[in-house]
């Protein structure tokens, strides 16, 4: 006989129960995962839509609290473990990546149309300013003027060595969060730090017109003083927070600086996905520069004088040796771009300013092409009246030139001396852009030979 026939028939009922019963469970513990899968994802959801969401009234707009209230069964806390883990996950699998050999795939770049962003990288007295005011007058690029000014202010950096790389670096990481519309960056080195994302001490406001306008302009507050001020109309603080909003609705972003030595330091930005960056490196003769330093810092090169002028004093070895080191990071820089590594190819952009100064409105539409972005009829019209300004327009940081007439007025304004010490230290980087040397004072001064040898546009496609 069949044992199993043996077993009671209650016995089987229970048994055929229990099986039962376990698929019921197992079927339940998978529908409470989903849910809770499902849960923790309209959590995530809501915190990054929460994030992201602009503020609606100015008091929002000012609040400091970064607290988020969570209405399901969440925290912030288990979001930044969740976020720490990714990133660790992703880390392990590059180095992976890594390990194994192979060839970096080139990071994706951002669609046809997409947002434009454009460096213009200069020295002081390279007619800098000038210059960034062709991006500054499009309505359609948010313009920031020489923002890397406060982090030279509030972080001290010896010049050479181990030192000029960590500045390069700090250069160039707040550039990355500026060219993000993170900024937000800029209040760790504005002195006295802002207030409720609130400071009337940035830096030459009133040189962008995106800080100057609405919604960033604010109602004006009494007895509040603003160093650099708008310059066409009266604006209360500036509020960060509307600045950054700004930022994003624009639909290119453009900023100038001084403070970038070396063009290698800016790799990571070429290669970051999230941005199209365009470089343009604008040159300028180091004789020019040296006569414009001159004048606008006169202060500083008061020996410099003495020794041209009266012969009295000596040339400080530590500024000529400055004044070296200047031209060849220039030069360095240039000779980076115009070899086309793969990187940089398409990128890349050299402009001599005296180029600019003869035919602004072409080189500004070289220029244009070159980003990307369609010049617009105001641009056009701005250079049109700005570059036929009138005689007197002299200022040491004027935006007005006489372009046909200024760019060669240093020629009669640096004694021979300074010039050939210039020449001297300098001559490879005048080599390269096509600037000839001047072999006596008569020379220098003769407007009938031309200093320039002709030159293309140096754009790197």
């Amino acid at each position: 006989m069949d044992k199993g026939h043996m077993l009671p028939q209650d016995f089987w009922e229970m048994l055929h129960c229990l099986r039962m019963r376990t698929k019921y469970a197992i079927f339940l513990v998978f529908v409470v995962a989903l849910v809770i899968i499902e849960k923790e994802n309209n959590i995530i959801s809501r915190v990054s839509d929460k994030l992201k969401q602009s503020p609606q009234s100015s008091m929002e707009a000012n609040s400091t609290d970064s607290s988020l209230e969570l209405t399901e069964n969440g925290s912030l806390l288990s979001l930044s473990e969740l976020d720490l883990a990714f990133s660790q996950l992703k880390s392990r699998l590059q180095n992976v990546t890594l390990q194994l050999g192979g060839m970096r795939e080139p990071l994706p770049r951002p669609v046809q149309g997409a947002r434009k962003h454009v460096l213009l990288m200069a020295t002081t007295r390279t007619g800098s300013s000038f210059v960034g005011e062709f991006f500054n007058q499009h309505g359609s690029i948010f313009y920031l003027f020489e923002p890397l000014w406060h982090i030279e202010r509030t972080v001290s950096f010896e010049p050479g060595g181990a030192n000029a790389v960590g500045s390069a670096l700090v250069y160039r990481d707040v550039l990355k969060q500026l060219f993000l519309c993170d900024l937000y960056i800029l209040e760790n080195f504005i002195i006295p730090f802002p207030e409720d994302h609130l400071t009337p001490f940035m830096f030459r406001r009133g040189s962008s017109r995106s800080l100057c306008e609405e919604p960033v302009c604010t109602p004006f507050v009494k007895k509040v003083f603003e160093k650099y001020h708008c310059k066409n109309r009266r604006c209360g603080p500036l509020n960060v927070t509307l600045a950054a909003e700004a930022c994003l609705h624009k639909e290119h972003m453009a900023l100038k600086a001084v403070r970038i030595r070396q063009l290698e330091f800016l790799r990571p930005l070429i290669e970051d996905p999230r941005l199209d960056l365009r470089i343009i490196q604008l040159v300028r003769d180091p004789r020019a520069v040296l006569a414009s330093r001159m004048v606008a810092f006169s202060g500083k090169y008061e020996t410099w004088k003495k020794w041209a002028t009266e012969g009295a004093a000596t040339l400080n070895e530590e500024e000529v040796q400055r004044l070296r080191g200047n031209c060849e990071n220039i030069r360095l820089s240039a000779e980076l771009g115009l070899k086309q590594p793969a990187w940089l190819r398409g990128r890349y952009m050299l402009v001599r300013y005296e180029d600019i100064a003869r035919s602004p409105l072409k080189k500004a539409k070289e220029m244009y092409k070159f980003t990307g972005i369609a010049i617009t009829p105001q641009v056009e019209d701005w250079i049109r009246m700005n570059t036929q300004a009138p005689q007197d327009s002299n200022g040491i940081y004027s935006t007005q030139k006489n372009s046909s007439e200024q760019f060669e007025k240093w020629r009669f304004s640096i004694p021979f001396k300074l010039a050939q010490v210039v020449q001297d230290v300098c001559s490879p980087a005048m080599n390269l852009f096509g600037y000839k040397l001047a072999s006596n004072a008569e020379t220098l001064t003769n407007r009938s030979f031309s200093l320039l040898e002709e030159r293309r546009t140096f754009w790197v496609t």
